[in-house]
């Protein structure tokens, strides 16, 4: 990692250093093309279809080299499907109706409920997958009606990332409040550079960079038109209406604004671990981060955890699914969890490994205990998350677009 990371710490909270890393959370999407069970059951399975999400290096390659590892430790090679974001839920639900689903499917943790209800999924336990080295968010995070189905091997949390060169050039401290970030996202807007970049889709990355902000301005997905988000998403859209943020962020996914930060087009972002490898390439990339703005000083900043559940779908093929479980048991252990970590600059799914991960990354401590004190999405709404998220994900648009004002946006929003 690099040795421009330092840590120090205010009375209001803890700022992470550069080099920890974040994984938000984006509800992407999974491949269906052949048959699930490649054809119909044969003790003699010499491979086995993964489909994940991870279309954009350096993730792509780290996830597929672990995979084939695994896949080579279990006898298979690895039948691999990549999909572009925004089709999970519509394509898991159409393969299971078509008996199509692959062997091992990725699936983001918000929508982990919505498809376990449709029994398309196997518990693990079931399968003989070991579930007894994840801490209690990844539990929490995989389990449905009290059974496990799912587990990441990594999880994260969203934080701010800032240009650590940019800020000193403008005098402009690391943001703590919203109106120290608003005030420092004005101030780095100059000469092609926005202030701030961050992902504002209408899916589930758009929605997870929101939630950090939504719930530390004191807002609960349990009432989403309440005063408190009514102003949560007012400050966003006042961050892209003063000019502060660019229009796009209504486009942007988390590796676009990543992107924007990378080629130092924008001084700060709201982003996740999945970008943390990209930037480490370019060792002149001087940054930092820091937990999410809050509404007002001595505010408790919330973050949300982020990461993947693999699963084991339910294809009716027994030989294909003892090999499924044999990957998707070397994907989840220690040794993969650590690897996937390190390379990633994700936290490992299991505590008990912080120690190791921390002699490797010693400057992430602060972000190791964010990312184990972040919030599961689905842990209070279960199923009913997934309708809650459409629409945020639409009020954010509307509001942020110019549509309709904040208030009016959510309003509909806890209509729906």
């Amino acid at each position: 990692m690099k040795s421009h990371t330092t840590v120090a710490k205010s009375r209001m909270r803890a700022r992470i250093t550069a080099g920890g890393s974040l994984l938000v959370v984006g509800a992407l999407a999974l491949s269906g093309c052949s048959g699930g069970s490649g054809g119909g059951s044969s003790e003699n399975v010499t491979s086995i279809r993964v489909a994940d999400y991870y279309t954009d290096d350096p993730a792509k390659t780290i996830i597929g080299t672990a995979l084939d590892q695994c896949g080579t430790e279990a006898g298979v090679t690895i039948d691999r499907e990549l999909v572009p974001s925004g089709q999970l839920v519509s394509k898991v639900l159409q393969q299971a109706s078509s008996k199509t689903l692959p062997d091992i499917q990725m699936i983001d943790q918000s929508d982990l409920p919505t498809i376990a209800e449709t029994g398309a999924l196997t518990p693990l336990p079931d399968a003989g997958v070991p579930t007894d080295n994840f801490g209690a968010p990844a539990l929490s995070a995989g389990t449905f009606k009290g059974t496990v189905y799912g587990l990441p091997p990594t999880v994260n949390a969203v934080v701010l990332y800032y240009n650590k060169d940019l800020l000193a050039a403008a005098g402009v401290t690391p943001p703590t409040t919203w109106d120290e970030l608003s005030a420092a996202a004005k101030k780095l807007t100059t000469n092609g550079v926005y202030g701030l970049a961050f992902s504002a889709t209408n899916d589930g990355q758009g929605v997870a960079q929101f939630l950090p902000t939504f719930w530390s301005g004191g807002a609960d997905e349990t009432a989403v038109d309440s005063p408190e988000a009514v102003d949560a998403l007012s400050f966003w859209t006042s961050l892209v209406s003063d000019g502060s943020a660019s229009q796009s962020v209504l486009t942007w996914g988390n590796s676009d604004a990543g992107d924007q930060f990378f080629n130092r087009t924008a001084a700060m972002m709201f982003n996740t671990g999945s970008q943390m490898a990209k930037l480490n390439k370019d060792t002149t990339l001087n940054y930092g981060l820091a937990q999410i703005p809050v509404k007002s000083a001595g505010d408790e900043p919330v973050s949300v955890l982020g990461g993947e559940d693999w699963t084991l779908p339910q294809t009716g093929d027994k030989a294909r699914a003892a090999k499924a479980a044999e990957v998707l048991t070397c994907m989840l252990s220690d040794k993969t969890q650590l690897s996937l970590a390190t390379q990633r600059g994700t936290v490992p799914g299991n505590p008990a490994l912080d120690a190791q991960y921390l002699e490797a990354l010693p400057a992430l401590t602060e972000y190791v205990n964010t990312v184990n004190s972040a919030r599961s999405r689905t842990a209070q709404l279960g199923t009913g998350w997934a309708p809650v998220a459409t629409a945020l994900g639409t009020a954010i648009q509307s509001s942020i677009s110019g549509q309709a004002s904040a208030a009016d946006a959510l309003k509909t929003a806890a209509g729906n």
